[in-house]
């Protein structure tokens, strides 16, 4: 009778052990860059690398950020603006320009004025394509 007890939980284990080593885990690739930087194209590629991904390719970039940070498992703080700390950056950038924009229209200096004009103005649309991704 005992080595009847010993035979059943042998082989009762026996199936739980070869179902846990039937388990395949999958590595996820490292994206070569951070994926709000990657480009839609890019993003298509590392989306068929998962495999995962159903109709990778008739999505557009915010879609696919969206599925690819899904399959990895990726949870996106809500509420929390992603370029933040860039947009302040840009933001300090445009005040020093407009203090030296202020100083050549003192001095006079026509061209400088409007060179310093010129940067303002990219760096105000910088801040806000990013405010608008993120």
């Amino acid at each position: 009778m005992a080595d009847e007890e010993t035979l059943q939980t042998q082989t009762s284990e026996e199936p739980a052990a070869a179902a846990e080593s039937n388990i395949i885990e999958v590595e996820v690739p490292d994206p070569p860059k951070p994926l709000e930087k990657m480009t839609a194209k890019e993003l298509r590629e590392y989306g068929l690398v998962l495999g995962n991904i159903v109709g990778v390719h008739s999505m557009n970039k915010e879609e696919l950020l969206k599925a690819i940070k899904e399959a990895i498992g990726i949870t996106d703080e809500s509420g929390d603006k992603l370029f933040a700390k860039e947009i302040a950056k840009v933001k300090v950038e445009i005040r020093s320009l407009k203090t030296g924009r202020d100083k050549a229209r003192e001095d006079g200096d026509k061209k400088q004025v409007e060179i310093l004009r010129k940067r303002i103005g990219r760096l105000k649309k910088k801040t806000r394509r990013l405010s608008a991704a993120g």
